[in-house]
């Protein structure tokens, strides 16, 4: 049985335009977005207020595409491939305009998780054929040690300015290029055949899929443009009904992760709301700045909303009242979080947002409309469902757990270069083409009738830390190369600020001999935390066993090491 949106949902107001880039698309009032010239400042720096409205947002746009089309000797000639720039920043308000100067060029936008390592960002350079690289000052020594690597030339390293960065550093600045634009002309605009759009990548986002090792994802330009109208036109039942014309949001999670780059970075924009862009979490400047802009929506992961009840007292101090809708996603949110939450604000909407990298983003939304708790809501528009039994049949009644999969226009391309992770992700059957979620869902009713998919677990193996993707497979082959591990398997323990975090079990080797428990474990963890991004780290510790629990073909059966791991929590805490 395949599952369509429920009735409520509106059709797409238009059809998707399919010979058009990103940018093209963001820019022009006819598409469908809010009218240029009526809509709020689409990015407003959360720390110091500077902002540029809508219109002049665009026009930096086009100097920019100028000035690096001289710099990196990009033209129309050749592959977009060709044209390949990897972007790893914090969020700022020149992040997105930055993306669209270079897809004004044709070309392809690699975003890296700024938590990466120098060895991580260096293998992303690698894999994704960059030929330059953007940064910010907080990261630029991670970038210069990366770009060296990779063989990336210093005048090819690029710098977006952001509050507390703007320490000498002898690199051309986005500000640089912006002035240098205006004296350069005009490039010719782009002329697409029929199509193209749904072949031609725009982002290479890295994601680990529903198991495995980071892989790029080929997001083409239609598949973001088609999740912005699908999304907005989900939220139009709601914002028509109560008169919201346009809103101030948050845009606190990365521009690099998927989630952020088309809900906050795009559909925000689209139709007219104002996002507040911070560049990290703290909880006193997240809350200041909630406060200073009465940001009405927030979207965030759930560790914040956990921070949020641990620290009411601090929260109390500021001005929350603005806020009347929150979106999670990510992680699931925990009923304790949500009934915790709604008695400290009684007036805010709590709903959950679901999707993956793969889906470019959204499947799933909550509407203010139809808020069931504890679901991720219903399907957007034109996207499709169905969920497969541990039996391979398609479950038809509300209620079955099953495999989780999905149909629609903003399923990306693939994996690049990865052909068996690519087959083994995006399957086909007569009803065409689908993405396996990795996730285990079911179907339940809302109070009014209407269909929600609740994730009641994760088939697919990774570990959400803060909402960002850790796949064990990474970690465990990493461990292996260090001396004193002989075998090792990797699983999410509960963490109270980060919801997940990984946790190593490790079968010692002949090399350990001599040396305690202690000391090999301090080592190993070292080992991580020398190659791999913080949120990657073993903050689960250690546990030393005699032998990794695995089945006839070798697969390690993890479910034993988490009741293993659920057990000794329930000893140690009596919490589950």
């Amino acid at each position: 049985m395949v599952f369509s949106p429920p009735s409520w949902v509106p059709k797409l107001p238009i059809d998707l335009p399919d010979s058009i880039s990103i940018a093209e698309f963001m820019s022009n009032d006819d598409y469908g977005r809010y009218p240029l010239a009526q809509a709020r400042t689409p990015f407003v720096c959360g720390l110091t207020g500077k902002r540029y409205t809508a219109a002049e947002v665009v026009e930096r746009e086009n100097y920019l595409a100028r000035a690096i089309e001289k710099r990196l000797g990009f033209t129309h000639e050749g592959s977009e491939w060709d044209r390949v720039v990897t972007l790893f920043s914090l969020n700022t308000i020149d992040y997105v305009p930055l993306t669209h100067a270079i897809h004004r060029l044709s070309g392809i936008v690699s975003p890296a998780n700024p938590a990466a390592s120098a060895f991580e960002l260096e293998q992303q350079l690698r894999s994704s054929g960059s030929v330059a690289l953007f940064t910010c000052v907080p990261l630029l020594q991670t970038a210069i040690k990366a770009a060296k690597t990779k063989g990336i030339p210093m005048d090819r390293i690029f710098i977006l300015p952001m509050h507390g960065g703007d320490q000498k550093h002898g690199f051309t600045t986005i500000h640089d290029l912006l002035e240098e634009g205006k004296t350069l002309p005009v490039i010719k605009p782009l002329k697409w055949s029929k199509g193209q759009s749904e072949r031609q990548v725009a982002y290479l986002c890295f994601s680990s899929g529903t198991s495995g090792f980071p892989k790029a994802v080929m997001v083409s330009h239609f598949n973001v443009i088609a999740n912005i109208i699908q999304l907005t036109a989900f939220d139009s039942f709601y914002r028509q009904q109560h008169g919201i014309d346009s809103q101030v949001l948050l845009g606190l999670l990365p521009f690099s992760h998927a989630y952020g780059l088309v809900i906050m970075a795009h559909v925000a924009p689209y139709r007219g709301d104002e996002v507040i862009v911070l560049p990290n979490f703290q909880l006193d400047t997240f809350l200041a700045a909630v406060q200073r802009f009465k940001i009405e929506q927030l979207n965030i992961v759930p560790p914040i909303l956990v921070q949020m009840t641990s620290n009411h007292e601090k929260c109390r101090k500021f001005d929350l009242s603005s806020v009347r809708f929150v979106y999670t996603g990510g992680a699931p949110l925990g009923s304790e979080t949500i009934q915790s939450l709604s008695t400290l604000y009684p007036h805010w909407h709590l709903g959950q947002v679901y999707g993956m990298t793969e889906t470019a983003v959204v499947i799933t939304s909550t509407s203010e409309s139809d808020i069931l708790h504890g679901s991720s809501g219903s399907l957007l528009p034109s996207m499709r469902a169905k969920i497969i039994d541990v039996d391979g049949n398609e479950v038809t009644t509300p209620e079955t757990p099953g495999e989780l999969l999905i149909q629609g226009p903003s399923v990306t391309l693939g994996y690049l270069n990865n052909e068996k992770a690519t087959a083994e992700t995006f399957v086909w059957d007569e009803g065409g083409r689908w993405v396996r979620t990795g996730d285990e869902a079911i179907v339940r009713k809302s109070p009014q009738g209407y269909e929600h998919f609740v994730i009641i677990d994760r088939i697919k193996e990774l570990i959400k830390v803060k909402g960002m993707q850790v796949a064990p497979a990474e970690l465990e082959a990493h461990l292996l190369t260090h001396p004193s591990v002989s075998d090792c398997a990797v699983i999410q323990t509960y963490h109270e600020r980060s919801g997940e975090v990984p946790k190593a079990f490790v079968v010692r080797s002949k090399d350990s001999a001599g040396k305690s428990e202690l000391q090999t474990a301090r080592s190993i963890c070292e080992h991580v935390e020398k190659h791999k991004a913080r949120y990657k780290w073993l903050a689960g510790g250690v546990e030393f066993v005699d032998a990794i629990p695995k089945n006839p073909t070798g697969k390690i059966l993890r479910r034993h090491l988490r009741e293993k791991e659920r057990k000794a929590r329930k000893a140690n805490s009596g919490r589950l």
